[in-house]
């Protein structure tokens, strides 16, 4: 490498000599397949390859909890993921930590996510386990789409770091585990998505990805409060009183009361923790979002519907792909081009299961592609309806 680019690799490693000792240095990064070489470190390297990648462009139509809302001011995923990354970076840079490593989990972390979010990735859950082909589980997903379906040389942390990430597990002390092979990784993997409920069992390889796991809910507690409040789910004068007088109501306090209470109980030790009260208050809000908000009516407008059309459309794509056509057409139109291609593209690889590639097809659709797919394949006319 030229003596100049040397130096520019240095240069990008200097603020690694500042980190603590429970840090996951680049040097320390594993790659699953041999690289060429870059100045970039291990990590940034991460981040790079996960936002020019197909599955982040989708974030940008995908649910975060309003799927038919009309309004541009509301959380899509694509905000999410950022959110989560700037919150989960300034802890890391308070603990000292990696933040290239923190940018890169936070950033790839809900690739895997379906269509219509949470309910559509309970709905895939169901037909995989009806169709004998084990269980779906967005993390995991996630890790699928970035390593198999999209061929990318992304670090062994990072990808850790994406699969451990849960951010429905809500614990006061979050631990690691230093020493997972990537025999171990590989295990949980594999187990993630035949065991229902697996994914709750396992901890990441680095404190990075702990903190990631944390900023996960840090990120959408108060802003899906904020949410709520402008669609007109609830006011602002509805919090519990007992919650908001320790966390602040509005998301800016909650998320500042979160990130200073994590810093101050975490400084300089192998693990993440709140302090009692706030853990107690912040506990207490997370149920009381989910009572208030996530099982609201709007929240859950038309899903009735969605519901009816997964497995119609799943249905439809069997019966198409089971001719075996994809093998030798090119497809008629666009829809069938785009399923043929990732059919025959995944159908080379030793583990290729039909079934299992539609569930991944469905999987990586937005919003709108899965409607309109809905639409091309089980007559779905009223798609405009169900923004109204």
């Amino acid at each position: 490498m030229n003596e100049i680019l040397l130096k520019a690799k240095d240069n990008m490693l200097l603020k690694e000599k500042e980190l603590c000792e429970y840090a996951c240095k680049s040097r320390d990064g594993i790659l699953l397949k041999k690289d060429t070489e870059d100045i970039r470190p291990i990590f940034f390297r991460d981040i790079d390859r996960i936002i020019h990648s197909l599955g982040y462009a989708r974030y940008i139509d995908k649910t975060q909890v309003y799927s038919f809302v009309q309004n541009d001011h509301i959380t899509r995923r694509v905000l999410h993921v950022q959110l989560v990354s700037k919150i989960a970076r300034t802890i890391g840079r308070s603990l000292k930590l990696n933040e290239d490593l923190i940018e890169a989990i936070a950033l790839g972390h809900d690739i895997g996510h379906t269509p219509f979010g949470h309910k559509g990735e309970s709905i895939l859950n169901n037909i995989c386990k009806e169709e004998k082909i084990g269980a779906f589980c967005h993390n995991a997903q996630s890790v699928r789409e970035l390593q198999m379906m999209e061929n990318l040389n992304i670090s062994l942390q990072t990808l850790d770091g994406i699969l451990a990430h849960n951010g429905e597990i809500l614990i006061n002390k979050y631990t690691y585990n230093p020493n997972k092979s990537r025999e171990e990784f590989e295990e949980d993997l594999d187990k993630i998505f035949k065991i229902d409920e697996y994914s709750k069992k396992i901890k990441p390889m680095t404190l990075e990805g702990c903190v990631v796991r944390l900023s996960d809910i840090l990120a959408y507690i108060g802003r899906d409060i904020e949410d709520a409040i402008k669609v007109g789910v609830i006011k602002r004068t509805d919090l519990p009183k007992r919650v908001t007088n320790i966390l602040g109501n509005t998301n800016s306090k909650i998320v500042d009361t979160l990130i200073k209470d994590v810093i101050i109980n975490s400084y300089g030790k192998p693990y993440l923790m709140f302090s009692d009260e706030v853990f107690t208050a912040l506990m207490e809000l997370k149920d009381w979002n989910y009572k208030n908000i996530y099982e609201s009516n709007i929240a859950n407008k038309n899903y009735e519907k969605i519901d009816k059309l997964f497995r119609p459309l799943y249905n439809k794509y069997l019966e198409k792909l089971q001719t075996g056509e994809y093998k030798t057409n090119k497809g008629n139109n666009f829809s069938e081009q785009n399923l043929y291609e990732f059919v025959k593209k995944m159908s080379i690889r030793p583990d290729f299961n039909i079934k299992r590639t539609i569930i991944d097809y469905i999987a990586g659709q937005t919003d709108k592609f899965f409607l309109n797919e809905c639409k091309i394949y089980i007559g779905l006319e009223d798609v405009g309806n169900l923004y109204k």
